[in-house]
């Protein structure tokens, strides 16, 4: 955690369903900083600092994900990312790939910077949040909208982040009709011992027609530097046992360069600092 306040970020075949339901568990059982997204479906209200790049590629057992985000703008975050499936568990081959394509603002953040609440609205939706059956083909024809909210406690050693928001798919389905689903998500970031190290632990999932089964996900979050984050996670469905399995990702971020019109604007004649 510690890296990431260096650049003002505070931020975001499957395996054994009983070793992931007891790794959650014990996760908050131990509960007596915040993230971005990564692996993670929830999201945190931060947007990054205006002209950082970032790149978070993650590979896992039910599929691997590229992703980059933009910072274009102050409080504005732009990002694209392409999913690739393997739902057979057979590495050598891949079952559809899906992307999404999303702008983030940061609405408020509160004086510690630590906390705040911030809207994010696109198309293409994350693995988990959308059927099975319709990830590949439906994924573009999915349209949706979250709040990420988040909220610190115990001297900013917890976080939690809160995630509702509602997708529209067009076409759903033989009738071709439009179907509507509710998505949730809440994630707890907890460190225990060091300000680079964390347990991160999170449930998401949405009800209605295009509902999924709820999964969760827990595992382990290391930031080494102001510029790299590395987090390995296990995640499943309560039910099924058909979640993501286990992934590991790294978030990469750039020095803060991708400015329209550079990173230090002028207001009546004089230099303004950058966001934040």
């Amino acid at each position: 955690m510690q890296g990431l306040k260096n650049i003002k970020l505070k931020m975001t075949g499957t395996g054994s369903m009983a070793f992931g339901t007891w790794l959650l568990l014990l996760l908050f059982l131990l509960l007596p900083k915040q993230d971005q997204a990564q692996q993670f479906n929830s999201d945190s209200w931060l947007s990054k600092p205006w002209g950082t790049i970032t790149i978070i590629p993650t590979v896992g057992q039910r599929s691997s994900m590229l992703m980059t985000t933009y910072s274009l703008f102050p409080r504005w975050e732009f990002t694209i990312a392409a999913y690739l499936y393997n739902n057979d568990n057979d590495p050598t081959t891949n079952d559809g790939y899906s992307s999404t394509l999303y702008a983030k603002y940061m609405i408020y953040e509160n004086k510690a910077q630590t906390g705040g609440i911030g809207v994010k609205a696109g198309t293409g939706m994350r693995p988990g949040t959308l059927d099975a059956e319709l990830r590949v083909k439906d994924a573009f024809r999915t349209y949706w909208m979250n709040a990420p909210a988040t909220i610190p406690f115990f001297n900013n050693t917890l976080s939690v982040d809160l995630m509702p928001g509602a997708s529209m798919t067009i076409d759903y389905g033989n009738e071709g009709k439009t179907a509507w689903a509710f998505t949730y998500s809440g994630r707890v970031a907890w460190y225990p011992f060091s300000p680079t190290a964390s347990i991160v632990g999170e449930v998401f999932g949405s009800a209605g027609k295009t509902g999924t089964i709820p999964e969760y996900k827990a595992g382990l979050r290391w930031e080494p530097s102001q510029y790299a984050v590395f987090a390995l996670t296990f995640g499943d469905e309560f039910s099924s046992g058909h979640g993501a399995g286990f992934e590991f990702g790294i978030m990469l971020f750039t020095p803060q360069f991708a400015c329209f019109g550079g990173c230090q604007p002028k207001e009546k004649g004089k230099r303004k600092k950058i966001f934040r």
